[in-house]
């Protein structure tokens, strides 16, 4: 450990060994004056700035300490990194084919009656998805031209049924079924009847037409017989629908 004396005539400040003063009984030579004084004597007490001229052999002056690094910042104080861009785009272009593919599903009858080029790949994928591609059923895009409910000539308590069909849609359609309602005079529901396909077309021609549906901007029409006997209905209503 060194210690710092001043030199008396030239007050020059430089660090000595407490060896050395204890070899010379305190006397030391300035190395700036050459000037011979007493060390102990002007030894300082306080830290001095640094020594314009050290004493010959003193040890080198250590290195002053880096700086200390800054604490970082409570958690709480610290800004959030910002989202990965790339995450979020990854995620809406997944969304999107997701939705697509719902949408594709869906609607997979209509994409293959307007687009018979894509049935084959509709079809492959419902092979591995086990769905089927049916028909279209629009029933918005079907409506009953007219139709007639009247009694059987030939036969007791039977009545006729007779409608016209109309396709609207610029594609082929799935037969739908029809629902046949005899009402009263007060036109309260005397009798209600469900009709599918195979009941009301041609027995001998039923599954060619249901295959091949009702054509785009086409019309079908029907003529059913139906039993009625014991209601005696003075009105009748008669909507399409799809079976769920």
């Amino acid at each position: 450990m060194s210690l710092v004396t001043r030199c008396p005539v030239c007050a020059t400040a430089f660090r000595v060994l407490p060896e050395q003063l204890a070899a010379r009984n305190g006397q030391v030579r300035c190395g700036k004056c050459t000037a011979v004084f007493d060390g102990t004597a002007g030894l300082l007490k306080h830290k001095q700035p640094e020594p314009e001229a050290p004493f010959p052999g003193d040890a080198a002056t250590p290195r002053e300490a880096p700086a200390p690094e800054p604490e970082p910042l409570p958690a709480f104080m610290s800004e959030p990194k910002p989202p990965r861009r790339g995450f979020w785009w990854t995620l809406i272009v997944a969304a999107t084919l997701a939705l697509a593919a719902q949408a594709i599903h869906h609607y997979r009858a209509e994409i293959a009656a307007r687009w018979p080029a894509l049935r084959d790949p509709l079809e492959e994928a419902c092979r591995i998805l086990g769905c089927e591609i049916r028909l279209p059923r629009q029933v918005k895009l079907l409506s009953i031209d007219s139709y007639e409910v009247r009694p059987d000539p030939r036969r007791e308590g039977v009545i006729v049924l007779t409608a016209v069909i109309r396709n609207r849609a610029p594609f082929a359609q799935e037969y739908p079924a029809l629902q046949l309602t005899l009402t009263d005079e007060a036109n309260r529901e005397l009798v209600s009847r469900a009709l599918l396909p195979r009941d009301y077309l041609d027995a001998s021609r039923a599954p060619e037409k249901i295959a091949r549906g009702i054509e785009a901007g086409g019309e079908a029409a029907l003529s059913v017989h139906l039993d009625a006997s014991g209601a005696r209905a003075t009105g009748y209503e008669l909507v399409l629908f799809y079976p769920s």
